[in-house]
């Protein structure tokens, strides 16, 4: 949970700072980070050419997507106190030049309806452009928030995608959520963050297809681990 708190705050705010000397039991332990992004870069290089903007997409996904998930297997609990912000912000640079130059080629590659629909593009590679924009920053939540509610609504975007980009937009802004996506770390235990009009929260749920929301929190955020 400590490396969950740690990218979501990162998402919002990626850290810039230069990282501190690390130990050498340190430098073991976060380079997954950069084996992860040289194997996906090699097994792509060996590839052809994607077919199409679909297949760029999933490609693109794979290599943002392998460092995340050799972040998260870190255990952050064998650095030393000192060095975990330092060994955090060191793996972190490797990952936002990814994430910068896919968002920049999703811009490049948006069709004319303004976004990768379902039909067109498959599920797979919609819910790629939607990990990457996501790991954007406010700028692009909010030209696509309203990109993708009507095609959520059509079944043309995934609706829990819709719903975490929208209530990561309204958080991040100041505001109440709609789906109750989004939590906070507070005395070592997930809370939502605030909820508009909780009465109703599983009936907007229900509309895109989202479970009910108690069992949202039981599948996610009921483990014994602290926050």
């Amino acid at each position: 949970m400590f490396v969950a708190l740690l990218l979501a705050q990162a998402i919002a705010a990626p850290v810039a700072a230069t990282p501190a000397e690390h130990s050498p039991e340190t430098r073991i332990l976060i380079a997954p980070v950069a084996s992860a992004i040289a194997k996906v870069r090699a097994d792509q290089a060996a590839l052809p050419p994607p077919k199409d903007d679909a297949e760029k997409l999933l490609r693109m996904r794979d290599l943002e997507q392998a460092p995340r998930a050799a972040m998260m297997a870190v255990d952050f609990q064998k650095i030393p106190p000192a060095e975990r912000k330092a060994a955090y912000t060191a793996m972190w640079r490797q990952i936002t030049p990814i994430d910068e130059a896919n968002q920049k080629a999703v811009l490049e590659m948006l069709p004319p309806e303004g976004w990768f629909t379902i039909s067109r593009y498959g599920k797979e590679a919609s819910r790629a452009a939607f990990l990457i924009v996501q790991h954007g920053n406010v700028d692009l939540w909010r030209r696509f928030v309203p990109v993708l509610e009507p095609l959520a609504a059509k079944g043309e975007v995934e609706g829990r995608h819709f719903a975490l980009m929208y209530d990561r937009l309204e958080t991040t802004e100041g505001r109440k959520q709609r789906y109750g996506s989004q939590m906070s770390c507070k005395a070592g235990k997930w809370v939502p963050l605030p909820i508009e009009d909780p009465d109703n929260l599983d009936a907007r749920r229900a509309k895109l297809g989202m479970e009910p929301y108690a069992s949202y929190l039981a599948k996610n955020y009921s483990g014994p681990a602290p926050c």
